[in-house]
């Protein structure tokens, strides 16, 4: 048999990466505007804000992304109650296939969120220069990386514009179809995680026991804690314990509690312990978490680029 090669077509491509962000700001957070050379998007993985591109201003809440093409002046501005975490990550690309995303904002599927985590997590374990930081205007390698972490940003990011293209075309409505290869069981299996999620929500404010959700849902401790290890890769009070630290995250950005009141309102036994918690989960103090994200808040205000 003759065996003939075949060289297979790619649409799109990215050349390089120029930052790779994950911002906390405070609730009056305003950033004037810049504009550069090359592709950048602006994820809202929380909260509400206003975005202007070019003469333009829109509304983005909680999973909507924009697209700013390269030249593109852009400036952003948070205007709802609670305090926006947003991911911003620009690189270059000159495939044509990137004319989609001039002028396009929309929400993200889970399927697209997901890829947007990924990239995050691989910025994490490759990127010594800190993702939090709006001022890096270069990341920097780490001299230790896990294998191909670096070809692995640059195929998850290739990855999610290829999806976001195919689920997002013009004029095509859009689909509610459960996704392909997708078992019912597997939707059963989500649909019961996102109960308990909602669950745990709504308690948020309590010292809520495993045995307490296993006898709201009716479950055995194990099929719950499977559930989660299989879908969050931690244990239910695990997740619980980081959604109470996420809340007072929120809280200190919102600058509507002091740290003893939040302590109380999410039923700390008290501030120390509080504290200890959330250094555990986060590597700094709230008050040194306070500090880092009010610097970087009133950095951005009245700071204006022009490129």
């Amino acid at each position: 048999m003759t065996y003939i090669r075949t060289k297979l077509q790619e649409d799109l491509k990215i050349d390089s990466i120029i930052t790779l962000h994950y911002f906390e700001y405070m609730k009056d957070f305003i950033f004037q505007g810049e504009a550069h050379d090359f592709w950048e998007f602006l994820y809202v993985d929380n909260g509400t804000v206003s975005v202007r591109y070019d003469d333009t201003w829109m509304t983005l809440n909680t999973g909507d992304i924009i697209f700013h093409q390269p030249n593109e002046f852009h400036a952003i501005k948070s205007i709802g109650r609670n305090s926006p975490n947003l991911v911003v990550i620009s690189f270059i690309c000159h495939s044509p296939a990137m004319k989609h995303f001039i002028h396009k904002s929309y929400t993200l599927t889970n399927e697209e969120r997901s890829l947007i985590s990924h990239i995050i997590s691989e910025g994490k374990k490759t990127f010594s220069t800190p993702m939090n930081i709006p001022s890096v205007e270069q990341v920097q390698i780490k001299d230790k990386t896990p294998f191909a972490s670096q070809q692995l940003i640059i195929l998850y990011l290739e990855l999610f514009l290829i999806t976001c293209i195919r689920n997002h075309q013009e004029n095509t409505a859009p689909s509610f179809a459960a996704p392909k290869n997708t078992p019912e069981k597997q939707t059963t299996k989500q649909s019961r995680l996102e109960e308990v999620i909602q669950f745990m929500e709504a308690h948020i404010c309590e010292q809520l026991k495993l045995s307490d959700i296993c006898s709201e849902f009716s479950i055995s401790r194990s099929s719950l804690q499977s559930l989660f290890h299989s879908e969050k890769d931690c244990g239910v009070i695990d997740y619980f314990n980081q959604m109470k630290i996420q809340r007072a995250k929120d809280i200190i950005r919102e600058g509507t509690m002091n740290f003893t009141e939040i302590a109380y309102y999410l039923s700390y036994s008290s501030l120390p312990y509080f504290s200890r918690q959330f250094k555990a989960a986060l590597g700094m103090s709230p008050s040194e978490y306070s500090s880092s994200v009010k610097g970087i808040t009133d950095a951005l205000k009245g700071n204006r680029k022009d490129t």
